[in-house]
């Protein structure tokens, strides 16, 4: 019988957050490519919370952008309410969270996609991977269909044997009642692939109607509101905005859970799959926190096309009267009318330790990995490895060098480094006390750290390259020029100082000493400064950063400095650590698990000590010097 056979350069499996980016990326590089979705109504769906962004997230999205991805420019044309977060702390943890209109949000990716040069978009159920001799052949479909590639990108996402619960209702559906993607598993196990099962869940959706919001506290987006993308024009982003509202849980909330702990599907050990330490349900809140005699639940409208909330704070797999007993404990909620039920949904995901930095697997070569797929959570962390993963199956198909960002340099290098490196037992979720450097990697200069790297790939036009290249010039010399301006304790300075509270001088001092007072920064100073160039907002913040933080950025970039030494070191590819005999057992057993690229990376392996590091170092002085000698013959 005869079957579809047709011919691409790359194969893109899944059209979620991930998939939307990787197909981005690859059709953009000029790669004929095609994308998978199970149904075509699920492009970029958001299938949980209706928002991008928040505490680290928001860095991504950034980063994402700077390099070239679709993610900040979506959510800045079809946001309701857009909020900076963390606005009290210091610049580090600034985050960008935005609550998108979800149905919005999907149809303008789906636009994008369907509207993009060498990419085509197929509504299809792959069931099998084609590998020869360990190299990735195509993609077979339910149908039978053949389609044979250079590369293959999986961003499969929360589809693979999925199934959703609440209570003892089991159904054998993705996300949103949408259709399991059965078969795939098999064929990965098939092929040597490491699998395992995790867990994640999501909230009831309410009917608007049916909610009394005076005895909740309404939330406001930003009066001022900041755009995700480098490239959107702030003014177009200032837009009226919708109210989200704030509530709590209370000890009869608390009692209903605890009264049906045993009806939870979570703990009555219907549920195989480990759940997201740092996105617990409402029944691990009350059971891990015992102490607490409230949770904060946040109320936020998934459209403005839709009367449906987000109840978010309170997901769960309890049962249905479960679920109306305990949201009706919540004050604003006791009469409210549930449109969707809470549920989990466990899924089939791999071990990411498989695959190299480059998100490729070391085992089979051409085939990429991206997203929930690779065992995290979140829309962020998904599309920022659907875009590297993307980029490198592109790269690959040139025969050129995979981009491989460090944690240094960006949080998207932190959040993999952190996948393929390190023990995962549970999804991994983004935070900014996981990055090391994180005053260096701030989401306001994801564009000056990595629009670099986005115009090398060839993502970013030349314009946009340019414009950075400008601004970081405009920065450095600004930054020169304050750090040498003398001011003496003249009338005007003392009038500005008394202003603002801040101690009067009793001699001259630089700007730059005064920038660095709490109380006072750049754009402040600005009416003593007669000699200030006019600049735009966007530098004048990073002008006003770099100062007030320079003993810090300082010391951290020292530490970087130290950080790209190990990094720089390469260890060999496939390399047997047994034939190292100083090294301790696990040591062996660990770096041959993992088969680290580079010093740096094999010392963050679990079970890899600083002495096994030095042991390592010795040997490969050893190695350099026999290898030297042999061309010296």
């Amino acid at each position: 019988m005869p079957v579809v056979k047709e011919n691409y350069d790359v194969c893109i499996v899944g059209a979620g957050h991930a998939g939307c980016e990787a197909a981005l990326a690859c059709a953009r590089l000029g790669l004929e490519t095609i994308l998978f979705t199970i149904s075509i109504e699920s492009v970029a769906m958001m299938p949980c919370n209706p928002n991008i962004g928040g505490s680290s997230k928001g860095h991504l999205v950034r980063e994402i952008d700077a390099l070239g991805g679709e993610m900040g420019v979506n959510i800045d044309h079809t946001f309701i309410q857009s909020k900076m977060l963390n606005k009290s702390k210091g610049p580090a943890v600034h985050s960008l969270r935005a609550q998108a209109d979800k149905a919005d949000y999907s149809a303008r990716m789906r636009q994008v996609l369907q509207n993009t040069d060498h990419l085509t978009l197929r509504q299809a159920e792959v069931t099998e991977l084609m590998v020869e001799n360990k190299v990735i052949r195509g993609v077979k479909t339910f149908s039978g269909a053949e389609y044979y590639a250079k590369a293959v990108v999986l961003c499969t996402g929360t589809y693979l044997k999925a199934r959703c619960l609440y209570g003892d209702v089991v159904n054998c559906t993705g996300p949103n009642g949408l259709q399991a993607a059965n078969h795939l598993t098999d064929s990965l196990v098939e092929n040597g692939v490491e699998m395992f099962r995790f867990k994640t869940g999501t909230p009831a959706r309410i009917d608007k109607r049916s909610v009394d919001f005076s005895k909740m506290q309404e939330q406001f987006g930003d009066e001022r509101v900041v755009p995700f993308s480098f490239t959107t024009d702030p003014e177009k982003v200032q837009i009226d905005q919708v109210s989200c509202w704030l509530t709590y849980t209370n000890e009869k909330t608390h009692e209903i859970i605890r009264d049906n702990l045993s009806r939870s599907p979570l703990f009555s050990g219907m549920i195989e799959g480990t759940g997201p330490r740092y996105c617990p349900s409402i029944e691990d809140k009350v059971v891990k926190f015992a102490d607490k005699n409230r949770h904060q639940v946040f109320i936020e409208p998934e459209g403005i096309h839709t009367n449906e909330m987000y109840i978010g704070g309170m997901s769960s797999s309890l049962p249905e009267d479960v679920q109306y007993a305990m949201y009706h404990t919540v004050p604003g909620l006791e009469h409210v009318k549930i449109v969707r039920n809470a549920y989990a949904i466990e899924y089939d995901c791999i071990n990411p330790r498989q695959l190299y930095p480059s998100l490729e697997f070391k085992e089979i070569s051409g085939l990429f990995s991206g997203g929930q797929f690779n065992g995290s959570s979140g829309y962020e962390e998904a599309a920022a490895q659907g875009l590297i993963a993307g980029i490198n199956a592109a790269m690959k198909i040139k025969g050129k060098d995979p981009l491989i960002l460090d944690r240094s340099e960006s949080y998207i290098g932190v959040l993999i480094d952190d996948l393929v490196t390190k023990e995962n037992h549970e999804p991994y979720r983004m935070m900014t006390s996981r990055a090391e450097y994180r005053l260096l990697l701030r989401q306001d200069n994801a564009d000056l750290r990595l629009t670099r790297h986005g115009y090398e790939v060839g993502l970013i036009p030349q314009k946009r390259y340019d414009y950075v290249v400008k601004k970081e010039q405009l920065i450095k010399q600004e930054v020169q020029r304050v750090e040498n301006v003398h001011l003496g304790a003249s009338g005007p300075v003392q009038k500005l100082m008394a202003q603002y509270n801040s101690q009067p001088l009793n001699t001259g001092t630089t700007l730059a000493e005064l920038i660095r007072r709490p109380e006072l920064n750049y754009d402040i100073l600005a009416p003593v400064d007669p000699e200030r160039p006019h600049l735009t907002p966007d530098v004048c913040e990073q002008i006003n950063i770099n100062i007030k933080y320079d003993g810090y950025i300082k010391r951290q970039i020292k530490q970087v400095k130290q950080f790209k030494k190990l990094e720089s070191k390469k260890l060999p590819p496939n390399f047997d650590y047994t034939q190292i005999s100083g090294l301790r057992m696990e040591a062996q057993q660990k770096l041959n698990l993992y088969q680290p690229i580079s010093i740096g990376q094999a010392s963050r392996i679990s079970g890899v000590s600083p002495a096994d590091i030095s042991v390592i170092l010795v040997y490969l002085e050893q190695l350099h010097y026999q290898q030297k000698k042999e061309q010296d013959k």
